[in-house]
């Protein structure tokens, strides 16, 4: 189970960090966040191997930074100069192998 927490409102420019919370171990786990708006298809926001190897969408590089703390079994991704095309709801996704599960989404709002 992934609860995600951390969403909200806030005006272009501004900074955001949400963060996920696993009920197991996530160390052996990929941790990406997904975000997906009305009318659109999921995709993804960022995502961090085990080896802590991280990737970006072209849209967010160098204005989001996602981050794991094993010890934790959390996942964070700290947004900073938002957009309001950033406006979605953003879920948490914890993923190897066959294996996937979603957290519940949280909504963040960038007011222009």
């Amino acid at each position: 189970q992934l609860q995600a927490s951390g969403g909200g409102l806030v005006q272009a420019g501004g900074s955001l960090r949400l963060s996920c919370a696993a009920s197991r171990s996530i160390t052996s786990f990929f941790m990406g966040w997904y975000r997906q708006s009305p009318g659109k298809q999921r995709e993804l926001v960022a995502r961090i191997a085990p080896n802590n190897a991280r990737d970006y969408a072209d849209s967010v590089k160098g204005r989001f930074t996602i981050s794991r703390d094993n010890a934790k079994d959390t996942v964070d991704l700290q947004m900073n100069r938002l957009e309001p095309q950033d406006t979605s709801v953003y879920y948490c996704n914890l993923a190897r192998g066959g294996i996937h599960a979603w957290g519940q989404g949280t909504q963040v709002t960038v007011s222009s």
